[in-house]
Parts: structure tokens; C-alpha cells; sequence
């Protein structure tokens, strides 16, 4: 048996912290994992694999050593490497006869969870080709600005850095998120506001202050997936509200508070992850009455409120903003518009909870490190966030409408062109499970949309980024797969 891997491995990073060695090793190892290569097959000749990639035949035969090491590849004297047959034992997968009768249809039916899409994400740090990104490029973002608010930072005061951060959060920098959130029309004293690890610890956070097993917790349908697991594990029934292009359907969100009782309701209600849309004023009001009627707590997760124009260009109506913070807890960060490994987000909610909130911070991390604080700090307080935001918008804005039509062109169906944001929300017309597991193959990454759903059934959608659908490989995968 002959196989090849020389359309599975993405290009290669020469000027990264990884050793060209190590890339190809965990590489392969992933399309191992993955069944993309089977036991048995053959691995190309040291001397093609260095001529296909561009490395020295010392580096292949490296890599081949640690692949074998590893437990992934066997050489066989005079006939070259081979894919090694891997038990149970050293894989963690399934023995007997419900693993043997799975076999043959593994490839086309496995199923794809949260935990698929980010182990995958990952594998390809630094991110290359991945058209379902939930990030900017980052060629897009600006890390002369926060190289030099760092520097600035440490050469403030060097001991200031050796301490516990403030368990509420570094003040300063609470202050100044005062005055952002005021331009949202959304009043919040330094005190009403706590830091967290990003929007993903402050989900968390709220999650186990106000939750216990058992209890339901709604959230959109479709909305940001990583969400999902981490409240089940909880102990929570997280159930789907429909996203209409307006916001949830009301209809049913007034039918299932009243059969479940819902503790909390997560929302994005500008930008909303997966399909770029906004909540209107009327569906705002509706979901407020529903709350005060039923007694749920509503979430807003703002993460992307700064790749918005703002109500002066398009109206964005914000929940907090109504409420004041009576009954919204309000959730922001940084990570998607200055940096993804910038975790600083925030909790902006009432004196009493967030005291509460500040409690179970402490309980689970002590305090946030207040170093990454800072420097969100530095780049806030002297207007350079608010110019940089502006570049990101503007380059999101010149991309958009043609990917759009170029995403019509190979045969998507784009229902709702979002006038803003990063994110389309596609109709393949086909299960993206499997497009997205074809797509694995040749080294880009789909974010398909049983992913995006509690129930986690396939679906014919999936989220694309327009800034990083400008890959020409990612248009001619799609563009012959949508053929067939």
C-alpha cells in the first residue's frame, strides 16, 4: 500500500520558535491521530519528502527517528518507513467488535466536537490556512503596539511586576474601562467592574456563581461553542434559543422560560458569533420583559463590540445599556481586537455581584496577572486603541462585500451579508462535518456548524472569517468540493 503526505502538511515556518524538525513531527503525528494516514502506508522516500518541503535530508531523517520513537512510524529494513498499526493500548481508542464494525465507515462518519476544532486550531500555531478562524491575522493586528506598551510598563517600575496582581483587577485600568463603557452609554464605577483571563474565564466565573447542577442555562442557537462543554461539565442543561438576523426568536424564548426556568441567558447582542448580527431595539426590550417575567439573569457577551461601527453609522443596541446592570451581567475583552494571547477581558455587572464574582475569582485563580492589565492600560489610556481598531475595521470593510460574492460564486448561500464584523454564516447545501474533515486533509481548517449548536447534530452551515478567507487554497478546495 502507497500513500503520500505531501498535500497534508502545511507549509513550513522557517522563521518560528519550532525547529523544522518538530513541525514535521507533530504534523504527521496529527494526521495519524486524525486517520488522515492509515497503518500500513507507506511514508515517502527520505529523499522526495526533503525535495517536496524544501528541507535537508538530515532533517527528514530526524524526524522520521522521533516519529518511530514515538510510537508513529516503523522502519522496515529495505523498504523504507511505514505507518505504524497502533493498539488501543497507546492510542485510547476503542477495542472489540463496536471498534471493528466502526472501522470502515470511520473516516466519512466520525464525528467532530469543540475539543476537534480546537486541538486542530492549535496544531497549526502559528495559524496558516484557516478560513474558520474566530481570529484576526495576525498581519491584520499591530505587535509594534503592544511590544512597545510592554516595554514602557517595565521600565515604569520593574517591582511593581514581582507582585500578586489586584484581586479585582488593576485599577487604572478599571477606571479607563469606565469611561469605554460610559461610550456605550453603560454607567459602571471601577467597583462594578472585575478582570478576568478573558471572556472565556468570565463565563465561567458567572457560570459557577449563579448556576448549580441541574439548572438550564439558554444560550443562542448558533453561538460561540466553547461554551457548551464547559457549562455541561457544570452540571448545567444548556438549551438553543434560535438566532434570527434580528436577534432570538421570542416566540420561543417566552415558550422554553416558562417550561425550564432558566437561571441565565447568554447573548451576543452586537456582532453576534456566528453570523455577524445585531440585536435590534425591539427584540432588546422583549428579551428585558421575558427576563423580569421568567427571573433570569441575562449574559452579554460584547467581546466584539470594537469591530462595530458604532450607532452612529448602524444602530447597536446593547442590553446593559437598557438595563443598567440590574439584571445583565455585561462581558468584555481584548483578545480579538488587540491580540489572541492578550487574555484580558472584564465583568461589568452590579456592586453586590461583583463582589460575588471578585470572591469566586479569587477561589479558582488567586488574582489575574496584571502585567497583560497593563499593558491594555497603556494602549487605552493614550488613544492608540481606538486608532488601531479603526485600521481593523477599515481593512474588514474592504474585504467583506467581495468575499461575500466570491463565497457565492463556488456555491455557498450567504442569507444575511453582515455589514460588519469578521464572520459569515454559509449554507454548504452538505454535511461540513465531512467537508471539514476533507479540508483537514489539505491543511485548512473549516469550522463546521454542528460545532456552533448544543445538540451538536451535522448541519449544511459553517462559519468563514473574512480576513482569513484570502487564501487561494481555501477558494479551490471549496470551489471543487461544492462541484461534486
Amino acid at each position: 500500500m502507497t500513500n503520500t503526505i505531501f498535500p497534508l502538511l502545511a507549509p513550513l515556518a522557517r522563521d518560528g520558535g519550532e525547529s523544522l524538525i518538530d513541525q514535521i513531527v507533530r504534523a504527521v503525528a496529527a494526521r495519524i491521530d486524525d486517520k488522515l494516514l492509515r497503518s500500513g502506508a507507506r511514508m515517502p522516500s527520505i529523499r522526495a519528502f526533503a525535495a517536496a518541503h524544501g528541507v535537508s535530508a538530515f532533517t527528514v531523517v530526524a524526524s522520521y527517528d522521533k516519529l518511530v520513537a514515538k510510537g508513529y512510524v516503523e522502519s522496515r529494513r529495505g523498504a523504507g518507513f511505514f505507518v505504524r498499526e497502533r493498539s488501543p493500548l497507546n492510542t485510547g481508542e476503542r477495542s472489540g467488535p463496536a471498534a471493528a464494525a466502526a472501522d470502515p465507515r470511520e473516516h466519512e462518519a466520525k464525528p467532530l466536537d469543540v475539543v476537534w476544532l480546537i486541538r486542530n486550531m492549535f496544531r497549526q500555531a502559528p495559524l496558516q490556512k484557516v478560513p474558520g478562524s474566530g481570529v484576526l491575522p495576525v498581519e491584520w493586528l499591530d505587535g509594534p503596539l503592544i511590544a512597545n506598551a510592554l516595554r514602557s510598563i517595565t521600565r515604569q517600575s520593574a517591582n511593581a511586576l514581582l507582585n500578586y496582581g489586584a484581586p479585582q483587577g488593576f485599577l487604572p485600568l478599571r477606571q479607563q474601562l469606565q469611561l469605554k463603557l460610559a461610550e456605550f452609554e453603560i454607567e459602571a464605577a471601577p467597583e462594578q467592574i472585575v478582570t478576568t483571563v478573558g471572556v472565556t474565564q468570565a463565563l465561567d466565573l458567572v457560570a459557577r456563581e449563579f448556576t448549580r447542577p441541574g439548572d438550564t442555562i439558554f444560550v443562542d442557537d448558533p453561538a460561540w461553542f466553547l461554551m457548551f462543554g464547559s457549562f455541561a461539565a457544570l452540571g448545567a442543561k444548556v438549551i438553543g434559543i434560535a438566532r434570527l438576523a434580528d436577534g432570538p426568536d421570542i416566540a420561543q424564548l417566552a415558550r422554553l422560560a416558562a417550561i425550564h426556568k432558566p437561571k441565565l441567558y447568554v447573548i451576543n447582542s452586537v456582532l453576534h458569533n456566528p453570523t455577524s448580527t445585531s440585536l435590534s431595539a425591539a427584540k432588546a426590550f422583549q428579551v428585558l420583559r421575558l427576563a423580569e417575567e421568567h427571573g433570569f439573569t441575562i449574559v452579554e457577551d460584547d467581546i466584539y463590540c470594537d469591530l462595530h461601527p458604532g450607532s452612529a453609522v448602524q444602530p447597536a443596541t446593547r442590553l446593559a445599556a437598557l438595563d443598567q446592570l440590574q439584571r445583565v451581567i455585561y462581558l468584555g475583552g481584548f483578545s480579538k481586537s488587540l491580540a489572541a494571547n492578550l487574555r484580558v477581558g472584564f465583568i461589568a455587572t452590579s456592586p453586590e455581584w461583583a463582589q460575588r464574582l471578585c470572591d469566586r475569582k479569587m477561589l479558582a485563580t488567586l488574582t489575574t496577572s496584571d502585567i497583560g492589565e497593563r499593558v491594555v492600560y497603556k494602549i487605552l489610556s493614550e488613544g492608540l486603541y481606538r486608532k488601531h481598531v479603526d485600521r481593523v475595521r477599515g481593512k474588514l470593510d474592504a474585504v467583506r462585500a467581495k468575499t461575500v460574492r466570491q463565497m457565492e460564486r463556488v456555491g455557498l448561500k450567504v442569507d444575511v451579508a453582515p455589514p460588519a464584523g469578521m464572520f459569515v454564516w454559509v449554507d454548504a447545501g452538505r454535511n461540513t462535518n465531512v467537508l471539514a474533515e476533507r479540508a483537514m486533509g489539505e491543511g485548512l481548517l473549516l469550522a463546521p456548524g454542528s460545532l456552533f449548536s448544543p445538540s451538536q447534530l451535522p448541519s449544511h452551515r459553517m462559519r468563514l472569517n473574512v480576513a482569513t478567507m484570502q487564501e487561494p487554497d481555501a477558494w479551490a478546495f471549496l470551489e471543487r468540493e461544492l462541484a461534486k
